[in-house]
């Protein structure tokens, strides 16, 4: 044998050895401790995330709640973030802005409101801040960009803000900064004068730290700007998955509930991981100095509440089970291991601690989540463990831990096929938009018509008016779109009602193939009717690729009943009960969802909406 291979055999052993008899590491606070830890939260927006969730019925919807914010139940999260809605596409969908315009404030649109609200009465010490993604096109004066009158959006965010405690009695904590790629140092100095002006000293501003870099260095050389500036913060996207699967990162969520016609939901493996530090841990906690990584792979930290208590928590994740959207996850190895922790200082005298264990088996699915083991002995301030890849552990001090659960919730069943809603608000008060619409482009709120005494008193508006400030590309057209997108037979009918004089514009829609930020590129059977009298059939939502077109006799101001029908590689229209063109021809999308729209950023109504799904 070699030289060189009598040494890989000696390795060989020697880290044989080194893996059976373990790797010490101690836990000691005599040195200092070390930073203060704030929580652990999730972000519902950014954009659209958890629009569906207001749509469930009880009990299921206050279950899912449960999981999420209550404590020493589920994920018992610490901090809520939510998007300040703009009015724009912001990857999922849009979120309603408090002002759609420079003269109007309603600080009831849209459920983050609701959401604040539930996650407050579940746990009254949990931390809110808001985000905006986007902004209403008046904040930018006719530029894609809110930094160009600094006063308008720092005055525009603190609104949001005094009118979460007037209207909702909710302190909101942190306020970020717009957007993760972009910061505006006057701006963020800006905010922070117009906060203290208005009283909100309390609320401090979180900037973005996407990249890490220009914002820490900027900050560090900026004395001014440190003063305004009070943290760099990240926090997990998104809170519960509930918008539809086919929209981009579906089931992104720490859970998945978007079937709300079902009442169908899942708790994710992300709830459970996320209770192994919530549970056992407070904010203001502090974490010890002597944290890091294990010498085969995995890390370990270990908080304590400065009274004795001692949460120590273990991950040895491989990297291809542990990869996120971004940034990019340098490669690592991970191996079973044997591990000894020595506890010292304060923690010397403890005897046992609880242990709460999750393993991800990949193979044959037995994962096993947040399982409460055997207390584990501590002996003359020592206890070993055997770690095994994709593994998490906790072992606590604290004894009041627990895997909360509720009986199962009713099984998934695709969206219904046969569909209608009147949009009559009677019986939906708490929230602005129809129940399982999910706008794409644009907004589309219940409206009360007071000129209009008849049959179409409360209906379905689309309300901005002028493209919003956004990092995503919104159509030029708006967009929401609803039901299963497997379906490709079906049948359609709306009543629609253009504001715009001349040049309104409004659709329904089938096989609707694209939403969320590539919602430009969309493909569909779009049948349009315009208020100069004409009307056509389109394959994208852009209008480009043209099917069928002709006159219509339609003009604004006056309520039509839209119908289209789709069969295989044929489509056909009425207007108000009148064929208008039948048998264009269609090859592509083969399946999708359903949508309505307008032509461009205007005013128009919907109403007796329905939907006959055939296949």
């Amino acid at each position: 044998m070699n030289i060189g291979n009598q040494c890989w055999v000696f390795w060989g052993i020697f880290l044989y050895i080194s893996v059976c008899l373990g790797v010490d590491y101690d836990l000691d606070d005599r040195t200092g401790l070390g930073r203060s830890f704030d929580g652990i939260g999730a972000l519902s927006g950014g954009g659209a995330t958890s629009r569906l969730l207001v749509n469930y019925a009880e009990p299921y919807r206050s279950q899912i709640l449960d999981y999420l914010f209550k404590p020493k139940f589920g994920a018992s999260l610490q901090i809520l973030k939510v998007e300040i809605g703009g009015d724009a596409q912001t990857t999922d969908g849009t979120e309603p802005s408090h002002m759609h315009y420079e003269d109007d404030e309603n600080y009831f649109r849209g459920y983050e409101w609701w959401l604040m609200r539930e996650a407050k009465k579940r746990n009254p010490n949990i931390t809110l801040i808001g985000l905006p993604w986007a902004f209403p096109g008046w904040v930018g004066n006719g530029e894609n960009w809110p930094y160009s009158f600094p006063d308008i959006t720092a005055s525009y965010v603190v609104s949001w803000i005094l009118g979460a405690k007037q209207y909702h009695d909710l302190d909101i904590d942190y306020v970020g900064i717009w957007n993760e790629r972009h910061f505006n140092n006057k701006y963020i100095k800006l905010l922070r004068y117009t906060l203290d002006k208005r009283g909100l000293e309390r609320v401090k501003i979180i900037a973005s730290d996407n990249l890490w870099e220009p914002i820490t260095s900027v900050v560090i050389a900026d004395k001014e700007l440190q003063d305004a500036v009070e943290i760099l913060g990240t926090i997990s996207w998104n809170l519960v998955s509930s918008y539809y699967d086919d929209l981009p990162f579906g089931r992104d969520g720490l859970m998945t509930a978007n079937e709300p016609w079902s009442g169908n939901y899942v708790v994710e493996s992300p709830i459970w991981i996320t209770a192994h530090t919530t549970q056992f841990t407070e904010p203001g906690w502090v974490y010890l100095q002597t944290v890091g990584h294990f010498t085969h792979g995995g890390s370990y930290v270990a908080l304590t509440d400065e009274r004795g208590n001692l949460t120590i928590i273990t991950e040895t994740m491989t990297h291809d089970h542990s990869v996120c959207i971004r940034p990019p996850l340098p490669p690592y190895n991970v191996t079973a291991q044997n591990v000894t922790f020595h506890l010292k200082g304060t923690f010397a005298s403890v005897s046992e601690l609880q242990v709460w264990h999750s393993k991800f088996d990949f193979k044959t699915n037995k994962t096993v989540l947040f399982q409460n083991l055997r207390p584990i002995k501590v002996i003359e301030g020592s206890f070993s463990i055997e770690l095994d890849v994709d593994e998490v552990y906790t072992f606590t001090t604290v004894r009041n831990g627990q895997r909360g659960s509720y009986p199962d919730p009713p099984s998934s069943a695709p969206f219904p096929k046969s569909y209608k809603d009147d949009f009559d608000v009677s019986g939906n008060p708490y929230f602005s938009e129809a129940p399982n619409f999910a706008d794409q482009t644009g907004v589309f709120e219940y409206f009360t018509n007071l000129t209009d005494p008849g049959p179409h008193v409360s209906t379905l508006r689309q309300v901005v008016t002028q493209r919003p400030v956004t990092w995503v590309a919104d159509a030029d057209q708006t967009i929401s779109v609803i039901g299963d997108y497997k379906w490709h037979d079906l049948m359609v009918s709306c009543d629609i009602y253009m504001e715009a004089v001349h040049t309104g514009g409004v659709f329904i829609a089938v096989r609707v193939d694209k939403g969320g930020g590539v919602i430009r590129s969309t493909r569909g059977i779009f049948f349009w009717v315009y208020a100069d009298g004409t009307y056509k059939v389109t394959n994208d939502l852009s209008g480009m690729t043209v099917l069928a077109e002709g006159l219509s006799g339609t003009r604004a101001r006056v309520w039509y009943k839209l119908t289209l029908t789709v069969k295989g590689n044929y489509a056909s229209a009425d207007l108000n009960g009148y064929p208008l063109w039948k048998n264009a021809v269609l090859w592509e999308p083969r399946h999708g969802w359903v949508a309505i729209g307008t032509s461009s950023f205007e005013l128009a109504q919907f109403d007796n909406f329905a939907i006959e799904a055939l296949a």
